[in-house]
């Protein structure tokens, strides 16, 4: 089964004379083709909804029929199965797909197969030997998406591995950022035309939400964080385009929770991964969270909090000029959480860690199924210390439950495959009820927070009476959850 390996990268149109006058590329002509492609589908989208791709491909007096297997772009990497053949226009002869099921799958749509959009773009190719050993074509596509009427331009670049390993896909494409505004993409051109052929309504982009993480008992410690990594990554990158071209505040909210979810994964295997370069990568996912961060709390603030306090103060003139404030901040912050990911910082970070994540090795000691039981074991110990400390207690020790209840929750969720399904459900639904709970209280703490930093005309003692009014009818109801929580018994616990 042939697989292609490919990075995929999105380059600004503005840097396209700049890419040809790069010295890996410059030194040798290019391969060029202009390359004319339709896809297919069927009416009902049978093929979308099964994640397969059928392309008729024409260059010059040559056709190729290609069929394209599903795969999730991580940091512009995809690894795909790939059939291609040459094919009569119109023809649909999928002999050459050498995996039955789904030979007799596509031979089943054959008949209702019509063009659902095209691209047509120019290639220029160069073959690029990064070192002895490795071959990786660099194809430079510029050309247009049309369907249904509409058009989207394409500007990119597609490192594909020909010999060699993943690493050398990932060393050039770093060696092309460090001059180039490259950017991981996570959309296949593929993914880009069915957004266009079923138009702006019915495409509707929904914010991503973290997939069920496939680990298995057998899997090393290392390869077990590598699939929590990736599957976070995947997250994150689902959501990028929503909180650049969407007001939707849900994709802020997804791809915080992807990075946090990722530095949680970080802190656990922690012990297993080398120093340099993760304690690095750390710190870096942090400022990124923090920009998403504060994205996240002015939009609570101004969104969910205000409206019932300005409700019960429609005639307090500081809370009027408090909104104004708040509205103010609020599409401030969603300005610095775009121009975050769309910095040239987290375009490299994607591809650095993305590529020292691959490149881990390890071996099967301790197992991940031990690894993770220890891990969890310790984790709901300093859960169940700051349980104690919280109940009845003030912001900053709920704060720190919510911390700690949200890293172990996390945990769970990663290596829950490894336990059984019911018991962790429990567990899971407990954790997240209490969760609930600490986080509308810690909107309200953060609320008292931007309220004192707003201008003084904008503050007001009946908001601070009001919040602190909120949080003490929520403290009764989270002891009562805390104590349902701990006694909640492990569900990763040996019998």
């Amino acid at each position: 089964m042939p697989i292609e390996t490919e990075i995929k990268l999105a380059l600004p149109a503005r840097a396209a004379a700049q890419l040809l006058r790069h010295p890996l590329l410059a030194a040798t002509p290019p391969r060029k083709q202009r390359l004319a492609n339709t896809y297919y589908d069927t009416a009902d989208l049978a093929l979308l909804k099964a994640r397969i791709a059928v392309r008729h491909r024409r260059h010059g007096w040559q056709h190729l029929l290609t069929v394209k297997g599903a795969a999730p772009s991580v940091g512009g990497l995809a690894q795909r199965n790939e059939w291609e053949a040459p094919s009569a226009p119109g023809e649909f002869d999928f002999t050459h797909v050498d995996v039955p099921e789904l030979r007799r799958q596509l031979e089943a749509w054959r008949d209702s197969l019509r063009p659902a959009f095209s691209t047509d773009f120019t290639r220029l190719a160069w073959i690029i030997e990064p070192r002895p050993g490795a071959r990786v074509e660099v194809a430079f596509d510029r050309g247009h998406i049309a369907a249904n009427g509409r058009r989207e331009a394409i500007c990119e670049l597609e490192l594909e591995l020909l010999a060699g390993e993943v690493a050398d896909l990932f060393t050039l494409a770093c060696t092309l950022q460090e001059t180039l505004p490259l950017h991981p993409a996570s959309a296949s051109k593929a993914e880009r035309g069915y957004r266009l052929f079923v138009g702006p309504n019915e495409a509707k982009a929904r914010a991503a939400k973290a997939r069920a993480i496939a680990l298995d008992a057998g899997m090393s410690t290392t390869a077990g964080f590598a699939a929590v990594a990736l599957s976070c990554l995947e997250h994150l990158q689902g959501n990028e385009r929503g909180v650049r071209d969407s007001g939707e505040p849900e994709f802020v909210h997804q791809a915080r929770v992807a990075i946090r979810r990722l530095r949680s994964a970080l802190r656990v295997w922690r012990p297993l991964l080398p120093a340099e370069p993760f304690a690095a990568f750390d710190a870096r996912w942090r400022a990124l969270a923090v920009a998403l961060g504060e994205a996240r709390n002015q939009e609570v603030f101004a969104t969910e909090t205000l409206p019932p306090l300005l409700a019960a103060f429609p005639d307090c003139a500081a809370a009027a000029r408090l909104q104004k404030h708040a509205s103010a901040r609020r599409k401030a912050s969603r300005r610095a959480a775009r121009a975050a990911l769309a910095a040239p910082e987290y375009s490299r970070l994607l591809l650095e860690f993305t590529a020292a994540t691959l490149a881990l090795s390890g071996s099967n000691t301790p197992t991940l199924k031990d690894f993770a039981r220890d891990c969890l074991t310790k984790s709901a110990r300093r859960v169940a210390r700051q349980a104690a400390a919280a109940q009845g207690a003030d912001a900053a020790a709920r704060h720190r439950l919510r911390i700690a209840l949200k890293r172990l929750r996390y945990a769970v969720e990663f290596f829950a495959p490894l336990f059984a399904g019911s018991k962790v459900d429990r567990y899971l639904r407990s954790a997240a009820d209490l969760q609930e709970l600490l986080g509308h209280m810690n909107d309200l703490a953060v609320a008292a927070e931007l309220i004192a930093q707003a201008p003084r005309a904008a503050q007001s003692q009946l908001a601070r009476g009001w919040l602190a009014g909120r949080d003490e009818l929520m403290r009764r109801e989270i002891d009562a959850a805390i104590d349902a929580f701990v006694r909640q018994p492990p569900p990763w616990k040996k019998r």
